[in-house]
């Protein structure tokens, strides 16, 4: 998993709130358990005027010259709610995205994200506020995120976050579950080795 420490990346918002995994990644797409392949089909139906994903809609912020290469997602209340599909987080870092802003996500999407290496601020319906206020005034301007300070600056800006201090850790190591158990690898050896050699390759 790709290390967060601090981050600066083009924001784009998206006033929406309740914005859920099927608005993400809509069902039809999820057909690959690979994590790859998702990105070109991310807010499938906000960002494409036809099916086939080749008339991209004008209108749509992602399609917007200013928010070319967008790596910072800023949305309003409950950002994905909705089904459990671990493919929205997926999609998102497919894209490009490194962190989502808003006031609040769902647990199981924040869960998601955050064990796949996707950071999720969560701000004051206030601050988010004035972010969509620098943003409307400023589009493309970039926000900064220190992950190890948990602040956030965005032009004049400047705000603190919270963020679980296991979560926090994992993701300044870049350790998703996996290499998070690997490091008690010796461990899990040694009490491999002690076992009785009737268990030893039982599944």
């Amino acid at each position: 998993m790709q290390k967060f420490t601090v981050h600066e990346g083009v924001a784009v918002p998206l006033n929406s709130a309740n914005i859920d995994t099927d608005q993400i990644i809509p069902k039809q797409f999820l057909l690959a358990v690979s994590r790859k392949g998702f990105g070109v089909h991310l807010f499938h139906d906000w960002r494409y005027l036809d099916d086939a994903e080749t008339q991209p809609n004008p209108e749509f912020n992602l399609n917007k010259p200013e928010f070319k290469g967008a790596t910072i997602l800023v949305a309003r209340d409950n950002f994905g709610n909705g089904s459990s599909r671990e493919h929205a987080p997926w999609a998102l870092m497919d894209y490009g995205f490194r962190a989502v802003i808003a006031p609040s996500f769902a647990n199981i999407f924040n869960n998601n994200a955050l064990g796949n290496g996707l950071l999720t601020v969560k701000l004051t319906e206030d601050e988010v506020d004035q972010i969509f206020t620098e943003l409307e005034k400023h589009p493309g301007e970039k926000i900064t995120i220190d992950l190890e300070k948990m602040t956030v600056d965005c032009g004049p800006l400047h705000f603190t976050f919270e963020l679980d201090p296991f979560r926090r850790d994992c993701l300044l190591k870049g350790l998703d579950a996996i290499a998070l158990t690997l490091e008690h690898e010796d461990e899990i050896r040694a009490y491999e080795e002690k076992m009785p050699s009737f268990l030893k390759g039982v599944r």
